[in-house]
């Protein structure tokens, strides 16, 4: 392990946080992309209560840890609220996040626990996920190049 103060203590807590995330998707249905389709297609609001209920327990324990003084275990940062601004690239990324997710029917978090409920067609979309997100990293790269170049050219 490093020296940055993660140890076997760090891996328990992030596998035991996975294990819990993919048993409630499990257990929710929501690893099945038929119902998250059914849900997007206005047929079944399941997955609007199980996602309240995960959003109301989030709250509680972010409010708990940030008055603990802990810190976020994969970061090692301390808890506390994260001002995003609400730009143009928010509404246009979650335009492309919502087309992908109604396309194949899944979300990612979802999508990794239906190989655990044995999905195993959902890798195309998994695949796709990583080419998707490999490909925004580029088309940024390639946008803060050519703002570099353009303002040394100046």
């Amino acid at each position: 392990m490093s020296n940055d103060g993660r140890g076997l203590g760090f891996l328990l807590v992030v596998i035991l946080g996975g294990l819990i995330f993919g048993f409630g998707l499990g257990l929710s249905n929501m690893a099945r992309p038929e119902v998250v389709l059914d849900f997007l297609q206005f047929d079944d609001f399941g997955l609007l209560f199980v996602m309240s209920g995960a959003a109301v327990v989030t709250g509680i324990v972010f409010a708990l840890a940030e008055a603990s003084d802990s810190r976020a275990p994969i970061t090692g940062r301390n808890y506390g609220r994260r001002l995003k601004s609400f730009d143009k690239n928010v509404v246009v990324g979650g335009v492309i996040f919502g087309a992908g997710w109604g396309i194949s029917g899944i979300c990612p978090g979802a999508a990794y626990a239906s190989l655990g409920v044995g999905n195993y067609p959902i890798l195309i979309a998994i695949g796709g996920m990583f080419a998707g997100a490999y490909l925004q990293g580029l088309w940024r790269a390639r946008r803060a190049d050519s703002a570099a170049r353009s303002t040394s050219a100046d």
